[in-house]
C-alpha cells in the first residue's frame, strides 16, 4: 500500500468517511460525522453534549462549503473580495475544525491504557523533548497559551520531529508539514461550564484520559512516513 494512499485513508477514517474507491476525483465531498460517547467523569453530560453538537455543525458546515465551492465562479476569484476566496477561507476552517475535534474526540476517554517506555510513542516524545515529563511540560505551557483553539503534538515532515503547536481557534497557527498525533481541545466552550476559569485542572485531566493505544497507532503511521522522506 502506497503512503499517499495511507495518508488518505487515515484521514477519511478519521472524519467518518468510507473507504474511498476508484481513481476519479471531485471537488465536492460529503463528510458524516463519527458517533461518539463519551464516559470520561472529567467533563458532565451537557458539556459533553454541547461538544458533540459543535462537532456535528462543524462537519455540516464544511459539507456546505464543499457543495457551494462546485459552483463558486472561479473566474472572478482576486484576493480582495470575491466568494469563491470566501469559500476557500471557510474549507480550510471547517476541516481543520473537524479534523482535530475528531482527532481530539479519538484519543481521549481511556483511563484504563496506559503509556509503557518501551513503546514507540514514548520513546520519540523522550527522543525530541529530552524526556516525557519534559514533552508534558510543554504541552501544558501550548495548552494554556492557545487562544479558543486546541494544542497539538504532531511529527513534522520538514524538521523531521515532534514538535507542539499552540493552536488557536479554527485551526489557526497549525504549521505546515505537521501530522498530528495527540490533540486536545482547550476552547472555552470545552471546559468551562466545569472548570470555570481553570483551565490547567480541564488540561491535566484530560491528559490523564489519554487513549495510549490509538495514539500509539498514530505514531507507529508517523514514523513510515518518516521513513520514506528521509
Amino acid at each position: 500500500m502506497s503512503l499517499d494512499k495511507d495518508i488518505k485513508q487515515e484521514i477519511r477514517r478519521t472524519l467518518g468517511l468510507p473507504e474511498k474507491k476508484g481513481k476519479s476525483l471531485q471537488e465536492a465531498y460529503v463528510v458524516e460525522p463519527k458517533a461518539y460517547d463519551l464516559k470520561t467523569d472529567f467533563l458532565s453530560d451537557k458539556v459533553k453534549r454541547a461538544r458533540l453538537e459543535v462537532f456535528d455543525t462543524q462537519t455540516q458546515a464544511l459539507n456546505r462549503v464543499s457543495a457551494e465551492l462546485d459552483t463558486a465562479s472561479r473566474e472572478g476569484a482576486n484576493p480582495i473580495s470575491s466568494e469563491f476566496r470566501s469559500l476557500k477561507v471557510d474549507e480550510s476552517r471547517c476541516l481543520n475544525e473537524s479534523f482535530l475535534k475528531a482527532r481530539f474526540f479519538d484519543n481521549i476517554d481511556a483511563p484504563s491504557t496506559q503509556l509503557a517506555m518501551d513503546s514507540l510513542t514514548f520513546m520519540r516524545l523522550e527522543r525530541d523533548f529530552g524526556t516525557f515529563d519534559d514533552w508534558q511540560r510543554d504541552f501544558i505551557a501550548c495548552a494554556l497559551s492557545a487562544r479558543g483553539g486546541y494544542v497539538v503534538t504532531g511529527y513534522n515532515l520538514l524538521l523531521k520531529r515532534y514538535m507542539n503547536h499552540v493552536v488557536d481557534g479554527g485551526g489557526e497557527n497549525l504549521t505546515v508539514g505537521c501530522y498530528p498525533v495527540i490533540v486536545l481541545d482547550v476552547s472555552e466552550g470545552a471546559y468551562y461550564r466545569d472548570y470555570v476559569s481553570d483551565r490547567r485542572t480541564y488540561v491535566v485531566a484530560m491528559m490523564k484520559e489519554l487513549d495510549w493505544d490509538v495514539i500509539e497507532e498514530r505514531f507507529k503511521l508517523a514514523d513510515r512516513i518518516a521513513k520514506v522522506l528521509s
